[in-house]
């Protein structure tokens, strides 16, 4: 059995005194009752990842397994301006091309959204390091426990290991969390928990989270996430506005309320609650 990785003080949020969720776990379906939607159900099984920082698999030194492939990358999400250093730092580790299809490895590096299956995408690298830059944006050091809602491939909770010291990454399509299951395990993440469930709910038992993302977007942020959002911590999705279009949405908690920004327009893939 792997040594649970120590709990240390993450960024502006301080971590309660309760203890985490021991793994593997179950979601609480009654809390899900509660909280979804008639006739959605919510059920997890969850797993270990292994040790952060990434162990990136054996790498030849050539074509997409470059470290040069990855910087040029990194130097185009700069000129697009990304300027977080922690964050360009994580998508220059990830190893992206090992998160898609073979097929599709040589666009792995460009700056577009692939797709993983089922009618989901990885999203573009500059809209995940976009995302990541606004969640960690004023913060120093590690961020403590992030919850990351639609794993899909695994590539965002990869980068988010290199962020925080904790990621929960709930995925509702059984087939994708096996995939990222699969693509995460070369990269040995301890800190990286993937569960299967319905994540319009969130991970209660792994609340209060200094730090929510979520890569689909609905006609409204979830109140459950909120709820599940620390004091001091910050949530960042997509939702639909007033005008009708998809917008990237901050939310933040402080000890005062909730504030709520509003910024550019963008296009996730449609939130769904139930499992399937």
């Amino acid at each position: 059995m792997k040594p649970a990785v120590p709990r240390q003080p993450a960024s502006p949020v301080a971590p309660t005194g309760r203890s985490r969720p021991a793994f593997p776990a179950r979601l609480d379906t009654t809390t899900a009752q509660a909280v979804n939607k008639p006739g959605a159900t919510a059920a997890a099984v969850t797993r270990r990842a292994a040790p952060a920082p990434a162990r990136t698999p054996a790498a030849s030194g050539v074509g997409m397994d470059s470290m040069a492939v990855r910087q040029a990358m990194v130097r185009k999400l700069q000129g697009q301006g990304i300027v977080h250093p922690g964050v360009l730092a994580a998508m220059r580790a990830i190893e992206r091309h090992r998160f898609v299809d073979s097929a599709l490895a040589g666009q792995a590096y460009e700056d577009t959204s692939l797709p993983i299956g089922l009618g989901q995408t990885i999203s573009k690298p500059s809209v995940v390091a976009r995302m990541l830059e606004l969640l960690c944006q004023g913060r120093e050091g590690r961020l403590g426990r992030v919850l990351d809602i639609g794993t899909g491939c695994g590539y965002q909770a990869s980068v988010l290991s290199q962020l925080a010291q904790e990621v929960y990454s709930i995925e509702r399509l059984r087939a994708l969390h096996d995939k990222a299951r699969d693509n995460l395990r070369p990269f040995r993440l301890a800190n990286v928990h993937l569960l299967f469930g319905d994540g319009m709910l969130g991970f209660p038992q792994g609340a209060p989270y200094a730090g929510i993302v979520a890569a689909a977007g609905g006609n409204e942020v979830p109140q459950a996430w909120i709820e599940q959002l620390a004091v001091g911590g910050r949530l960042v999705a997509p939702a639909v506005t007033e005008a009708g279009q998809q917008h990237l949405i901050v939310i933040e908690r402080s000890a005062h309320g909730i504030t709520r920004s509003v910024l550019e327009p963008v296009l996730f893939v449609p939130l769904k609650s139930g499992v399937s």
